[in-house]
């Protein structure tokens, strides 16, 4: 098998593995997840998933990298097409239909933190790419601001953090109460602690930015 040939294979394998890690992840959780039962799930021997990945940490960090990345792209494309409370709403939906596509990902990533909370080594690396998102969401949301000439009322990076704590614990509450805390309730708390309105000025910084 040629150089080229060799790299691409290991490739395929490489995202089949992760598909499988996803599957099983999902099924499963985290802790009653293994190395071997992603095996068995992606159709290989226990011997390439070690080959692909080191440890089943580091199959999950890699499906969060992606996922990272993924959510961030959607995000900017939000704030390259909305301002104001539009923005923050527009935000909100995309979220929920990326939550809807996959709904076992926030229980999954609840389980995660909890376990990665009592392991230094899994903690440091959780927050580093946790970090990260919240960068991300914090620029997103400065966006939504600047271009109509409004003040966050707070640091953007605390509202990150407060968005993304609000998302585990409304998950995290539906899943004993499928009616708790209802979008439109979220939505319009939302707008309202973050200060923003829809008015004729943002319709028109919008248009202008398009």
């Amino acid at each position: 098998m040629s150089r080229l040939r060799r790299a691409e294979q290991v490739a395929r394998n490489r995202e089949a593995v992760l598909a499988a890690a996803r599957r099983v992840f999902l099924v499963r959780g985290y802790a009653g997840a293994s190395l071997e039962a992603i095996a068995d799930d992606a159709g290989f021997s226990s011997g390439v998933v070690y080959s692909q990945f080191g440890s089943k940490a580091d199959m999950f960090f890699a499906l969060l990298e992606r996922r990272i990345e993924d959510r961030a792209s959607q995000n900017e494309r939000v704030a390259a097409e909305f301002v104001g409370a539009e923005g923050l709403r527009e935000l909100l939906r995309v979220g929920r239909e990326d939550a809807a596509a996959e709904p076992g990902w926030a229980y999954l990533l609840a389980e995660f933190r909890a376990i990665a909370m009592r392991d230094a080594e899994l903690n440091r690396r959780y927050a580093a790419a946790h970090a990260r998102t919240l960068d991300g969401i914090a620029s997103v949301l400065e966006s939504l601001y600047k271009p109509i000439g409004l003040e966050p009322p707070v640091p953007v990076r605390s509202m990150a953090e407060l968005l993304q704590a609000g998302a585990v614990g409304v998950a995290l509450e539906r899943a004993a109460n499928p009616n708790a805390v209802p979008d439109d309730d979220v939505e319009e708390l939302l707008v309202r602690a973050f200060a923003l309105r829809d008015t004729a000025v943002h319709t028109a910084a919008r248009g202008s930015r398009r």
